[in-house]
């Protein structure tokens, strides 16, 4: 039997998730590496707080801002995602792989031209605000769908001090309105507060080292 390593990716996760018109869905893309109840609980406020009827678990190739050396295979990210990731409106997916996009504003892109009729909302971690400005095309990844930014641990005041959340401050809306972020003309965003996990991909690799 192959080992999770030596699995190749199975087809039906290179196909992008299907979603009606006039359905709110959220992006909730990531190494995943490895991914943990830290990330479900995110998904799962998304899911909660923004009415969503669908949550596409983007397991990325690789993340060109971080060093590719610890890695996990993607096949074996993805069979660890479904495990955690357990809401039926949860749909896990590799589809980037398949298009060969690296980057977040290809991502949104081709989510778009795909998808029209569909109501779309980023959703990202507050810690990864802090950075947000070195992605590539950040403005033009804020300017193409409402995001969502979702407390975590250590960032939950931080965050106000990012160059996107400074440069956007106009585009902020109340977290009250979330339930419609989805629906809302891009750029728009909002930070939601809420349970928060201090478990994080790189502290599991490191406890796995030793």
């Amino acid at each position: 039997m192959l080992s999770l390593s030596q699995q190749p990716v199975p087809s039906a996760y290179l196909k992008m998730p299907h979603a009606e018109k006039g359905l709110a869905v959220g992006l909730f893309g990531g190494s995943f590496n490895p991914p943990h109840a830290g990330h479900a609980l995110v998904a799962e406020i998304a899911l909660r707080r923004l009415a969503l009827d669908q949550l596409w678990w983007m397991v990325t190739p690789g993340n060109p801002l971080k060093s590719s050396r610890e890695l996990a295979p993607l096949s074996e990210r993805l069979q660890l995602s479904e495990r955690i990731a357990r809401n039926p409106k949860i749909k896990v997916t590799a589809f980037e792989a398949a298009h060969n996009v690296r980057y977040t504003a290809d991502t949104l892109a081709l989510v778009k031209a795909r998808n029209p009729g569909v109501d779309f909302v980023w959703i990202m971690g507050a810690d990864s605000l802090r950075d947000f400005h070195r992605w590539q095309r950040w403005r033009q990844i804020v300017m193409t769908f409402p995001i969502a930014v979702i407390d975590r641990p250590g960032a939950t005041l931080s965050f106000l001090s990012s160059v996107v959340a400074k440069t956007f401050d106009y585009a902020r809306v109340d977290e009250g309105d979330a339930p419609r972020l989805a629906r809302i003309k891009a750029p728009a965003w909002t930070f939601i507060h809420g349970p928060r996990s201090s478990l994080s991909s790189s502290a599991i690799r490191e406890l796995a080292k030793g």
